[in-house]
Order: structure tokens, then sequence, then C-alpha cells
């Protein structure tokens, strides 16, 4: 009888981690691909400024030649950024700050096409009730012929 009961507990438990399973799934197919990426912080604006990383890259492999490890590299990068100073770090906030505005403008357009579609639906909705019963009654008096 033992055993019985933590089969039921353990069908459960699988139960739960399939719908959880499902549910991720169903998150990612709800994204929709037309909303607007995140910006990048001004971490991520310095890493990936192409002259700046191509210069810290030379310079950390010519320090480090044995190690070839990307995590290393980034790693190396992230306490250059902790020890920038302020005026360092201006210019990277200063094209992070103009992404975020960018971005915020792009969303707030993207959120009011999506209210305007979501007000749109609800009117195509009924409206298509309306055309299929009047169509419906066409094909009745077609089958009476």
């Amino acid at each position: 009888m033992k055993g019985g009961k933590s089969k039921g507990k353990a069908d459960n438990k699988l139960g739960v981690k399939k719908s959880a399973a499902q549910t991720k799934k169903e998150k990612n197919a709800a994204k929709d691909p037309n909303k607007p990426k995140r910006p990048a912080s001004a971490f991520f604006v310095f890493m990936y400024t192409f002259e700046l990383w191509e210069d810290f890259r030379k310079q950390y492999k010519e320090k480090h030649p044995g190690n070839k490890s990307v995590a290393a590299v980034g790693k190396a990068g992230g306490d250059k950024w902790k020890h920038l100073t302020d005026a360092e770090k201006a210019p990277y906030i200063a094209k992070a700050e103009k992404r975020k505005a960018e971005y915020e403008k792009l969303m707030d357009a993207y959120n009011r096409k999506q209210a305007g579609e979501a007000e749109e639906d609800e009117e195509s909705d009924k409206s298509k009730s309306e055309v299929d019963e009047e169509d419906g009654s066409d094909e009745e008096e077609e089958d009476d012929d």
C-alpha cells in the first residue's frame, strides 16, 4: 500500500512538471517578434564598441597568450569597467541613455498600436458574427431551389 501512495504522488509531480513545461512553451510562443528589443546598458555599450573591444582583446591576448577563453576576456572587461572613473564612463552612459530614449519612443508606439489592434479585433469579431448570420441565411435559400 505504501508503494501505491508514493506512486500516486510521483504521478502528480510529473503532471505539475508537464504543465509547467507547457506554460513555458506557451510563453515563448506568445512573444511578439515586432516588439522592440531592450537597449544595451552602458556596460554593454562599453564592451561591444567595436574599436575599443578589438583593442582591449589584442592587449589582453598579448598579456595572456595561453588563455583563449572568451569568458576570461569578458571577465577582464568587467574588471576594467569597474575601475573606470565616472568621466571615462560618461560617453558610454550617454550612448546608453540615448538608446533607452529611442527604445521608450518605440515602445510607446508599439503599445499604442497593440491597443488599437485590440479594439479592432473586438469590432471585427462583432462584424464577423453579423456577416456569418447573413451568409447562413443565403445558403438555406440556395438549398431550397
